[in-house]
């Protein structure tokens, strides 16, 4: 049995290396080759000339974003509500109000006797600890839950109306990819 194979396997081989041996007549081929390579070549196009970038100024940076609640609907909330809101302006500020929400952002959290504190960045490089009850951004944002995926506080911001309203914010975590 294993003779026949060995035969079989060689009968195979000589016809493929019969079949790679091939003596066709290609000579139509070869003189397109040549009458190609005897074309003289054409002119090559330009390079595109293209318009210069111009810059964009963002001008709409200190707008209401387009994300937060109108201001009518902010009125209709507060008279609903009963409970009269006022930020406490006599209290000490914390370094974190010195900065606004969107930019400052979320890096992680750390655990120490028994209290889970958020990682906060700043844009300046520093990286600072909240808790629940600390403050952070310039609206009186008062953090209320800390968790491993984001730190929820709640803000204070005027209603328009000489008023005030509580906003609910949050910063979650960024994933690095």
């Amino acid at each position: 049995m294993k003779f026949l194979a060995k035969i079989f396997i060689v009968i195979n081989m000589a016809a493929l290396i019969s079949g790679c041996s091939f003596q066709g007549d290609d000579a139509d081929l070869r003189a397109y080759v040549t009458e190609v390579k005897a074309r003289q070549a054409g002119p090559i196009e330009p390079v595109p000339a293209f318009r210069p970038y111009e810059a964009f100024n963002y001008g709409a940076m200190l707008l209401r974003s387009p994300f937060d609640r109108p201001v009518v609907e902010l009125q209709q909330l507060l008279r609903s509500s009963g409970k009269k809101i006022q930020p406490d302006l006599n209290r000490e500020r914390e370094h974190l109000e010195n900065y606004s929400v969107s930019a400052l952002a979320m890096v992680g959290t750390i655990k120490k006797d028994g209290v889970l504190w958020g990682l906060i960045a700043d844009d300046q490089g520093g990286v600072h600890r909240v808790k629940e009850g600390n403050f952070l951004g310039r609206n009186h944002g008062q953090v209320i839950v800390v968790n491993q995926a984001q730190v929820e506080f709640i803000e204070i911001v005027s209603d328009g109306l000489n008023g005030w309203v509580e906003r609910p914010r949050s910063l979650r975590i960024e994933d690095k990819e």
